[in-house]
């Protein structure tokens, strides 16, 4: 814990808490301060200018990051017969029905996203409970409740992340990790923003995005100017 916090301090000292950074400078500075002895996860916060309570303000969708995420997704998929064949064939890393559902019961389960078939949403729609509170809640509007279980699982594989805006008006989001380039960091940067902005609600007034901030896991907050992002 002591030698945890003299690196913690000395990256805090590395980072002028007032200033806000272009963003390549930003991505610089996250990426040399992650020095980590694993490789750290790079993340995105959004501070917007809504307030998640009223229905016309909620921001929440799927965005595929052209870079990837740079991280192994455990897939689960609800489904039966020929559609479980398929879930398998296009690498889930669990599929199943009833059995399925038993084992989310428990509470004891080890995978990232899940995907059903429109089917099984009589089944899955009894472990709402237990899926919601983890944001691994199925929903046709993000694309997984569907019949195109394979279209589905690549996607989810292939580097396509969800975001929702919590509390306060927040959303944080993964988009790579310390061993990706700039490059690619960046890339997957303007692909959330520009799917953040697509996502801004009608009920949503004044300023939209008020602040951005990019970090790594064990790092600390680097504020980002937004125009240097959309330029």
């Amino acid at each position: 814990m002591v030698k945890l916090g003299k690196r913690f301090k000395e990256i805090s000292e590395s980072v002028d808490s007032l200033k806000i950074y272009e963003i390549d400078e930003a991505i610089k500075l996250v990426k040399n301060n992650a020095k980590a002895k694993f490789n750290e996860t790079i993340e995105i916060v959004f501070n917007l200018g809504v307030d998640p309570k009223q229905a016309d303000q909620m921001v929440r969708g799927v965005v595929k990051l052209p870079e990837g995420t740079g991280k192994e997704v455990r897939v689960a998929v609800f489904a039966r017969d020929v559609k479980a064949k398929e879930a398998k064939d296009a690498g889930a890393d669990i599929v199943g029905d009833d059995d399925l559902a038993e084992t989310v019961k428990t509470g004891k389960f080890e995978f990232d996203r899940v995907i059903s078939t429109p089917d099984m949403m009589a089944v899955v729609g009894q472990l709402g409970k237990i899926l919601g509170p983890r944001g691994l809640m199925p929903n046709p509007k993000l694309g997984t409740v569907t019949d195109d279980v394979e279209t589905a699982i690549k996607n989810i594989k292939g580097g396509s992340v969800e975001y929702r805006v919590e509390k306060a008006g927040i959303i944080h989001a993964g988009i790579g990790k310390a061993d990706f380039t700039n490059g690619a960091i960046k890339n997957n940067i303007k692909a959330i923003w520009d799917a953040i902005l697509s996502a801004k609600p009608s009920g949503a007034k004044g300023s939209y995005i008020k602040g951005v901030t990019l970090t790594s896991t064990m790092g600390a907050g680097v504020k980002v100017d937004p125009d240097s992002v959309i330029n």
